[in-house]
């Protein structure tokens, strides 16, 4: 009992101290030199890509759990209604129905976690779930993406218009330049101020890690992105030059794993930007299943941000089911 009582009131005492670290300190007097210790973490990395995936009905299990985390995107420049109807008609039905059958998995609910477009596609997505009688969530980039670095105003509204116009979840932006130049306090603010305009919907704050420049960077500020109230912390925008890789996933997740323990509070974890393959898909789940636990195994804690990885995991699924692998055309696209 005493134990128990001094664990409680130490959590306590951490969470009083990252709240008042926030008004009266940077981040960096808490992560003093030498920060990230790079070695480690890139050893780390070469483990995880070194494991061997699971094989055969145990493959295509894990296979299903990797869709059932997909935020299926499209972020072009010619989306239309009519291509953000057929994605939200593939986010409900990911996998055909014949080959869920074959594997008794045809009543599952099996589904994506959720349909990511731009702010002004949300009407059309809601639009065309509310028509398929699907609960499905409606995920938004906001805040100047993939930038951030509109006027904080005119991000802040964009947050606003997606909420009304149905968007459950808001994937924000940083301003890089907040964090490569040390204004900790000042990220905190901004991304505090986009929690409050996200209201009921969840906040998938975008680190960019391809921009941040050092792994110490990307550690405190997927720290500040916590303390200000993100439900997740994600990778990229998909529109850098570097976007998830396995050390920066490493950092980030030990973030997490490091926010957890000192306040008990569980936050999501996203990698998005060049996932294409069912193997990486299988070593995303062994990642997060390794640092952070099977709690972290589900849609509510995990994402993967991903518009063509899909495809590859039908293929793999197809090949489960019949032996043979299908041409991409002989699948349903989105």
């Amino acid at each position: 009992m005493l134990t128990v009582r001094w664990f409680n009131n130490y959590c306590n005492i951490c969470i009083i101290i990252l709240s008042l670290f926030l008004t009266t300190h940077f981040v960096s007097s808490l992560f003093p030199a030498p920060g990230v210790n790079t070695h480690a973490v890139l050893k780390r990395a070469q483990t995880i890509q070194g494991h061997k995936t699971p094989k055969k009905q145990w493959q295509a299990a894990w296979l299903l759990k990797a869709v059932t985390c997909i935020d299926l995107t499209t972020l072009a420049g010619d989306d239309t209604p009519s291509n953000v109807h057929r994605l939200c008609l593939k986010a409900i039905q990911p996998v055909p129905y014949h080959l869920l059958n074959k594997m008794d998995m045809h009543d599952q609910g099996v589904t994506t976690a959720a349909v990511c477009v731009y702010p002004s596609r949300v009407a059309d997505a809601v639009k065309s779930l509310k028509a398929a009688n699907s609960s499905l969530a409606v995920a938004s980039v906001a805040t100047g993406f993939p930038a951030g670095q509109t006027p904080l105003e005119t991000r802040l509204q964009e947050v606003r218009l997606a909420v009304a116009d149905g968007a459950t979840e808001i994937d924000i932006v940083i301003n890089r330049t907040l964090a490569l130049t040390g204004q900790w306090e000042a990220m905190y603010e901004e991304v505090r101020q986009f929690r409050e305009a996200c209201g009921d919907a969840h906040m998938k704050t975008i680190l960019a890690v391809g921009e941040l420049g050092t792994f110490t960077n990307v550690y405190k500020a997927s720290l500040v992105a916590m303390m200000a109230g993100s439900d997740f912390i994600k990778t990229s925008t998909g529109k850098e030059s570097v976007n998830a890789t396995y050390p920066v996933a490493i950092v980030m997740v030990r973030a997490i794993r490091d926010y957890f323990l000192c306040t008990g509070h569980k936050v999501g974890f996203k990698p998005a930007g060049g996932i294409r393959t069912a193997h990486e898909s299988l070593l995303w789940l062994t990642l997060i299943k390794e640092e952070l636990g099977n709690d972290w195994l589900c849609p509510l804690l995990f994402r993967l941000g991903a518009s063509s990885l899909l495809a590859d995991i039908e293929r793999q699924i197809y090949h489960h089911v019949t032996g043979q692998y299908a041409a991409y055309h002989e699948l349903p696209m989105a």
